[in-house]
């Protein structure tokens, strides 16, 4: 049952308005009072209503965390680290998932400025930004994490997303991979396209045929297993998979070991993120690790910094857009081109 202010000043026997000036620090109670209320508080474990404070212009010290979908790892190690630092910090997370769905970011951000958060952490599902916008508009300070948000935030933290790309191409083609698939999900996702981007750099480059690119939308186990059948069907001699994704990744070992396909030594396959996931499939995965937590405590740092400015009325800090590195972690998924699809 919550404990109210009248409920104070009965156990306290005092009056209602001496309660409140004790909590709010505001006029005159005497000493011999305000210990009595002060017991009575501890007695009662009272602790006044946010809604309540903020009526006040206290600060709500609370931030919305904005992502694409939580049950994906990725983003699930993602919104636990950030909501750790920010209570490590004082703050209370608001976690709001939009299922990839733009029209539920707008519902959120209306949902965020109700509840007056004080900064807003996002990984935008889609590119558009204009239902971002009202955050702006309400000078809350934003945070891009994952993907940029061009005109809405000038404060990013990502992955080198192309540099992995061309990390999991040269990987497979130092090999002697010619014949090479990509398969993965969502295709509208930013980091997506820039890992899509710097794989078929490096093909270019090489001069080796494009790959055979089977990007879907759902990013589930299930659909980028069908994807990953599907090619594995229809292009028998492709001899390496490419995941854009870790789970898209170790779907497609299950995809190529239910075709009764050895991997690596008939299809290697090579995914992106390094979740613990990867150790946890036979055999164990050749992924691009990128930073996950270091993204997440460099936002949230980042963020406090804005705050700090935005309460001392200063917005001096430089832009901060960091692309922070990746790399090759070699396991057992990957192997040289089969002899008999060599020359």
């Amino acid at each position: 049952m919550t404990t109210s202010i009248r409920t104070i000043a009965k156990v306290a026997e005092t009056s209602v308005s001496s309660v409140s000036r004790v909590l709010n620090n505001s006029g005159y109670v005497s000493p011999e009072v305000r210990q009595r209320v002060e017991a009575a508080i501890k007695d009662l474990n009272y602790a006044p209503s946010k809604g309540a404070r903020m009526l006040r212009g206290e600060a709500s010290r609370m931030i919305g965390l904005m992502l694409p979908s939580i049950d994906v790892p990725f983003f699930g190690i993602l919104a636990s680290t950030i909501e750790r630092e920010l209570f490590e910090r004082g703050y209370q997370t608001l976690i709001c998932s939009s299922a990839e769905n733009e029209d539920h970011e707008a519902r959120y951000v209306a949902m965020l400025r109700a509840q007056r958060v004080e900064g807003v952490i996002v990984a935008s599902a889609y590119g558009g930004t204009a239902h971002l916008q009202p955050l702006v508009d309400s000078g809350i300070p934003i945070i891009a994490i994952d993907r940029e948000l061009v005109g809405i935030s000038d404060d990013v933290f990502m992955a080198d997303h192309v540099e992995g790309g061309r990390i999991m191409a040269r990987h497979l083609v130092d090999l002697g991979h010619r014949q090479i698939a990509v398969v993965g999900a969502p295709g509208h996702s930013q980091p997506i396209q820039l890992r899509l981007g710097g794989i078929r750099e490096v093909l270019e480059e090489r001069g080796y045929p494009p790959a055979f690119e089977a990007i879907g939308e759902d990013h589930s186990f299930a659909a980028t297993y069908a994807l990953a059948k599907g090619v594995l069907e229809r292009r028998p001699d492709v001899t390496a998979i490419i995941g854009t994704t870790d789970i898209a990744a170790v779907a497609a070992i299950h995809a190529a070991r239910d075709l009764g396909r050895s991997v690596p030594a008939d299809c290697s396959v090579i995914g992106f993120d390094d979740l613990p996931e990867a150790s946890y499939v036979l055999p164990r995965l050749t992924t691009v690790a990128q930073p996950i937590r270091e993204v997440a405590l460099e936002a949230t740092r980042r963020l406090e910094e804005r705050l700090v400015d935005r309460q001392q009325g200063s917005d001096r800090r430089p832009v901060t857009r960091v692309r922070l590195p990746v790399r090759l972690i070699e396991r057992e998924s990957t192997g040289p081109v089969p002899e008999s699809c060599q020359g």
